[in-house]
């Protein structure tokens, strides 16, 4: 939980929700049973998943989502709780702490700004429990074409694009990733994937990227049940090498920070992929602490406290 003592006493606040992480390898077999809501998986899939965190080390989820608390209570001077599905500090306990703060009114942004039933809708399910939320809920459900959350992943992406860039001696071809999901959801009308591509879409017009110069890719496709979006990023990578590139640089605009989908699949699956294919791949960095992201959230609370009672917060 991110809390200023400053601003202990407000009866509104904001609540970040995110996915959680294990703080340590030992931790992932506990983490996989919240993650699928305690349906079996192979231990082949427990394995491997426990050998990834183990190559990165720790997952800096928990800490970076956590900066980010503590920056938008400075900017906001309202109480900023943080509240994870999958991991501690569990979504309910978060709750009953607020509830015994004395909140009355929370507005509740997810740290995944495209509106999928795999992502906000579980949070939103685990925020309401049973009997519904304890106070007014002021709840966003998709903030993907925030300009300001455009323009830090713009950001991000000008300082490594334009150093890879100068390094290669020529314009190196962008696959924007995110997260995939079951196919199924979206032939159910989810609009993660048209929200997820929008995304891109603008990121590319605030860099000045023309249309031809990128692509997308949805990467970490799930390793059981059925099949899942694309194209893959190691198909798109193939697919550039095929039209006579040898270096790619990925932007990330499905992640807010830093985590095993960037650590170890771009850092090191993708990374190794590319590289037996006789390419170079880099990556930009993550939003993490990042003072316009801090910015985006502030600017959805302060809009949505706004819209719902007229406060200036």
């Amino acid at each position: 939980m991110g809390l200023t003592t400053e601003t202990h006493n407000s009866t509104t606040a904001v609540l970040l929700l995110a996915h959680g992480s294990p703080s340590t390898p030992s931790e992932v077999p506990e983490y996989l049973r919240y993650v699928t809501s305690g349906r079996a998986l192979p231990q082949t899939v427990i394995d491997e998943i426990t050998h990834r965190y183990a190559l990165v080390g720790s997952s800096p989820l928990t800490h970076w989502t956590l900066k980010q608390s503590y920056q938008l209570a400075d900017e906001l001077h309202l109480p900023v709780y943080v509240g994870m599905r999958n991991w501690q500090p569990f979504i309910s306990d978060v709750v009953r702490s607020m509830v015994n703060d004395g909140i009355v009114r929370a507005v509740v942004i997810c740290m995944a700004p495209h509106n999928s039933r795999t992502s906000v809708g579980l949070y939103r399910r685990a925020l309401e429990g049973q009997a519904g939320a304890p106070f007014v809920v002021e709840f966003i459900d998709s903030w993907h074409d925030h300009p300001l959350l455009v323009q830090a992943f713009a950001e991000k992406f000008q300082w490594g694009w334009q150093k890879v860039c100068a390094e290669a001696g020529a314009r190196v071809p962008v696959i924007f990733t995110a997260h995939s999901v079951p196919e199924r959801t979206i032939t159910e009308g989810d609009p993660y994937k048209d929200q997820a591509h929008k995304t891109a879409e603008l990121v590319a017009q605030a860099a000045g990227l023309p249309g031809e110069a990128w692509n997308f890719a949805f990467q970490s496709q799930g390793m059981s049940g059925g099949p899942w979006i694309g194209p893959t990023v190691e198909d798109t990578i193939l697919c550039l090498k095929q039209k006579g590139h040898d270096t790619v640089f990925i932007q990330p605009v499905g992640f807010l920070c830093d985590h095993v989908e960037i650590l170890y699949d771009i850092d090191i699956a993708f990374k190794e992929f590319a590289e037996k294919n006789g390419m170079h791949l880099w990556r930009a960095e993550s939003l993490n602490d990042s003072p316009l992201l801090t910015s985006a959230l502030a600017d959805l609370a302060r809009s949505r406290l706004r819209a719902a009672t007229g406060s200036t917060a």
